[in-house]
């Protein structure tokens, strides 16, 4: 009987496994040389009944349910403003409140879950009631205070719930192939909105829009909960057993993707990823780009109309941006899997910047073409970040506490939300446009410089990792 090479240590599967023989089914921990545990031994079907692959297609149609509540706000402003007597101001603050509730709830949502005190399918349960709740005060309250309540705290957190729980169950259950899957599945929280871009433009008016947002809250209900009977986390230190985690580089499936973004050197709590100065440098990158793309998403219909352009085109404008902002968010994911994660998302953020300066130029020399052209890099740059920010972070602080970590690095847009949106129009006030855009292209570089200086935690230069202490 020959050693077992991985000097593994032999278990049998939990009770939390499904009953049946899967129940049975042994699996093995096996130690790195830097002491990382990975749990081998039983596929996807073991845990689940099912391919894992559904834990993309389910979260994927789930993130283009909600999507209507970000994407599709700005396009059902006018008509709200007209059938509850707001002004352009509350609609704006209905919105900023919803982003920054949104995104705040995602490290305390995280670390719930990671607690055992909420479940993924718990997860999205609430989060879906709260979505009906958001859209029913929108429908029905025309108080501007209850509205931003309704609305902005409650449906914030819903969409934050089932947001965070879709992008986190990606990453559990893809460790070695992320990057392709969480941008598809974020992809659809941006095109996703494009069928009620087309409904708040074309079929919403004072006279229909109580029904059409009960309706609309009623459909993110059913798809959130239809969804979510079948979501379920992976067992921790949990790898799929087609692919040996110590010979990552050398064979096998998705053996490709690893050699670029080799996994994780051990399972980082929360703080321990905190200690290691990277996860504060992602945050403060993610707060830079963020905050660039809500700007370009806030203003560029108005400047438009600022430059002289045709109504047409500042419409069109937006909705190149929604499209190739959910569309190049699922083909960074692909390409951060051939060229690595920190390479893929240091040109995008440079791709964004550089869209803000060819806005300026578009303007200047009142090119409709060239002005759509930039509108669309910034649409690809303004969105893509967003998974690749996903994906990095279990590649740096493993998938056992991602939800926590990846809580913490989103919770940026808290921050990116307030200047993006209430900053850049004080300084769009005082240096019009053309320094707004400016400041928007300076920041996305700076921000790039700042990914630049991301390191993978515990491994060095060569690719090896460094011995790490085991509690």
């Amino acid at each position: 009987m020959t050693a077992d090479p991985y000097a593994a240590n032999s278990s049998s599967a939990s009770s939390s496994s499904p009953p049946s023989d899967a129940a049975h089914r042994p699996y093995r921990e096996v130690t790195d040389a830097g002491g990382r545990v990975y749990r081998i031994g039983e596929s996807d079907r073991d845990i689940l009944g099912h391919s894992r692959k559904l834990m993309v297609y389910l979260p994927w149609l789930t993130m283009m349910a909600i999507s209507v509540f970000e994407y599709a706000y700005g396009s059902a402003e006018d008509t709200l403003s007209h059938a509850h007597g707001w002004t352009q101001s509350n609609t704006f603050w209905i919105l900023s409140v919803w982003v920054f509730f949104q995104a705040g709830i995602a490290f305390p949502a995280g670390w719930l879950r990671e607690k055992g005190v909420l479940t993924a399918r718990g997860a999205m349960y609430i989060g879906s009631g709260m979505c009906l709740v958001g859209f029913l005060a929108l429908s029905h309250l025309s108080n501007v205070w209850l509205a931003i309540l309704g609305f902005g705290v409650v449906g914030g957190v819903g969409a934050g719930l089932v947001y965070a729980t879709c992008i986190n169950m990606v990453g559990k259950w893809f460790p070695e192939r992320r990057g392709a899957r969480t941008g598809f599945v974020n992809g659809g929280f941006a095109y996703g909105s494009l069928p009620f871009i087309f409904i708040f433009n074309y079929g919403f008016d004072t006279a229909n829009y109580h029904r059409v947002l009960d309706l609309i809250g009623c459909y993110v209900l059913i798809v959130v909960v239809g969804c979510a009977f079948f979501f379920k986390d992976p067992p921790k230190n949990w790898w799929p057993a087609d692919i040996d985690p110590l010979t990552y580089g050398d064979t096998g499936k998705g053996a490709d993707a690893l050699a670029k973004n080799p996994p994780a050197v051990k399972q980082y709590t929360p703080k321990e990823a905190i200690r290691t100065g990277m996860l504060p440098l992602m945050w403060i990158a993610l707060v830079m780009t963020a905050g660039v793309s809500i700007f370009g998403i806030s203003f560029q219909v108005d400047y438009a109309k600022e430059v002289g352009f045709g109504p047409l085109v500042a419409a069109s404008s937006m909705g190149v941006m929604a499209v190739i902002n959910g569309i190049g968010r699922g083909v960074v994911g692909w390409m951060s899997d051939k060229w690595g994660r920190k390479s893929t998302l240091v040109m995008v953020i440079v791709v964004l910047g550089l869209a803000q300066f060819g806005v300026i130029w578009a303007g200047d020399v009142k090119s409709e073409g060239l002005f759509l052209f930039f509108a669309f890099l910034s649409g690809f740059g303004g969105g893509a970040f967003y998974p690749l920010f996903a994906a990095l972070t279990p590649d740096y602080f493993g998938e056992n506490y991602n939800a926590s970590n990846y809580g913490l690095v989103y919770s940026g847009k808290l921050i990116s939300g307030l200047f993006g949106g209430g900053l850049g129009s004080m300084v769009v006030a005082a240096w019009g446009y053309d320094g707004a855009y400016a400041l928007a292209g300076v920041t996305s570089m700076i921000a790039a410089a700042i990914a630049l200086l991301l390191r993978q935690p515990g491994r060095t230069r060569g690719g090896a990792s460094t011995p790490q202490l085991v509690a």
